[in-house]
């Protein structure tokens, strides 16, 4: 194990991101939900940076819904892994039912988490996109698309733990990385954390609810612990 739990792990993270000089001004921590919210949560209470999110879900291949072939992002944007499709031998038509039922569920989940907040100014700003850990990356690059075609200043992308080769792959889409851990033999992002309990939509929208209420104006709070135990 590697961290202790997804506290631990944006703790870690945000030491690195200020090592490297990163602070809040002109900044705006993005989080991946759900996992990637508890560890955005920690950089933007060290860095005094706000903190929002892009909503992301994974589009799973017809027969095998676990292996992610692409993803669909807030805002429409949508990645599709086209290396992976040709050695599966899947036509881009057979996708296009289950890209438009996981933008349905991105708007449903923007619905819940923003309750009726409307998002950050990304334009201009340094965007530090947070998840808990990157394997295939897929997830990452539609939400990367997606920031991007919004006009910030910088993308920085900063994560706990991630596999080496696909950080390589998404290196050109962003102006700097942040990894705590990198290594070839990734696995589940899991089996790197103690504690990997479920963070649940509610956990989502209280974290949220704190940054706007409290360090955003100088009052850091602890986060409130995620799940059972």
């Amino acid at each position: 194990m590697y961290f202790e739990d997804r506290v631990d792990a944006g703790r870690r993270l945000a030491r690195r991101l200020i090592e490297r000089g990163y602070s809040g001004e002109g900044t705006l921590v993005v989080g991946l939900p759900r996992g990637g919210i508890p560890v955005a949560y920690e950089v933007a209470a060290a860095l005094g940076a706000p903190l929002d999110l892009c909503v992301v879900r994974k589009v799973g291949a017809p027969d095998y819904p676990e292996l992610g072939l692409g993803a669909v992002a807030e805002g429409g944007s949508v990645f599709l892994n086209r290396k992976l499709m040709g050695e599966l031998n899947i036509q881009e038509a057979r996708l296009r039912g289950p890209v438009h039922e996981k933008c349905s569920e991105v708007d449903a989940r923007v619905a819940v988490y923003r309750q009726g907040v409307p998002p950050r100014r990304v334009e201009g700003q340094r965007i530090l996109v947070v998840d808990d850990g990157i394997a295939t990356g897929a997830t990452a690059m539609a939400a990367l698309q997606a920031l991007r075609a919004r006009k910030p200043g910088r993308i920085i992308l900063a994560v706990p733990v991630a596999s080496a080769l696909t950080l390589d792959a998404l290196a050109p889409r962003v102006d700097d990385i942040v990894c705590v851990f990198s290594t070839s033999c990734l696995g589940s992002i899991g089996k790197w954390y103690r504690d990997f309990v479920e963070v649940t939509d509610a956990d989502v929208v209280e974290l949220l609810a704190l940054a706007r209420g409290t360090f955003e104006r100088g009052r850091a709070s602890p986060a409130p612990s995620q799940g059972p135990g």
